[in-house]
């Protein structure tokens, strides 16, 4: 269930409350029982943490590499061909 902000544009007062998605939002105040409260947007509140998600996670097969063996190479023989230049 996520927790829902809310403002009282009467007093000012904010706060917040976990609630499901599909309950209607508040609109009472409960510091000056006026009904002003208003739902405010704000950002998610989640941490990734962990191993993580990678683009190769669900993947089988040659559909692993996404960027292609080529790429790698590429980068590979522009850093040789440098040092060669340079010595």
């Amino acid at each position: 269930m996520p927790i829902y902000e809310y403002e009282c544009k009467a007093c000012g007062q904010r706060l917040e409350k976990l609630q499901k998605i599909s309950a209607a939002p508040l609109t009472d105040c409960p510091s000056c029982e006026q009904p002003a409260l208003s739902r405010l947007v704000s950002a998610a509140g989640f941490r990734l943490a962990g191993g993580g998600w990678y683009e190769t996670d669900f993947k089988s097969g040659s559909k692993k590499n996404l960027a292609g063996d080529g790429a790698d190479s590429k980068a590979s023989s522009k850093t040789s061909s440098k040092d060669g230049a340079a010595a």
